[in-house]
């Protein structure tokens, strides 16, 4: 005889690690994809606090175009003005940098004319 699972037992034993490992944590009821950007996003609200950084912004899309065709978008996960160096800083919390990644990288460098930081 068969043993009959509940819908909940099924989606346990169906659950998978994520692929890169990383655990999503909630702070300040916000949803966050790894622990690495949440720590990041609690020392950027420190130093926005201090005065050091403003406006700071998650999850902003930049679309990247060439020649006017739009070829992809990449996703930053903060974006902010770093007031002792008076420009905005594009920020992305990385443990693992995919091929897909590191061309959005080039891309939005070659097109922007300046880097995504990551920490």
């Amino acid at each position: 005889m068969t043993e009959k699972m509940t819908i909940e037992q099924y989606r346990q034993v169906k659950k998978r690690k994520p692929k890169y490992h990383n655990e999503k944590k909630i702070v300040d009821g916000i949803k966050f994809d790894s622990k690495r950007e949440a720590n990041r996003y609690q020392e950027l609200m420190i130093l926005l606090r201090a005065g050091l950084i403003a406006n700071l912004r998650r999850q902003v899309s930049y679309p990247l175009s060439v020649n006017g065709m739009l070829i992809c978008r990449y996703k930053a996960d903060f974006i902010y003005l770093d007031l002792e160096i008076g420009r905005e800083v594009v920020e992305d919390s990385k443990g693992y940098r995919t091929k897909e990644y590191r061309l959005k990288a080039k891309l939005f460098t070659a097109i922007m004319g300046y880097s995504i930081l990551e920490t």
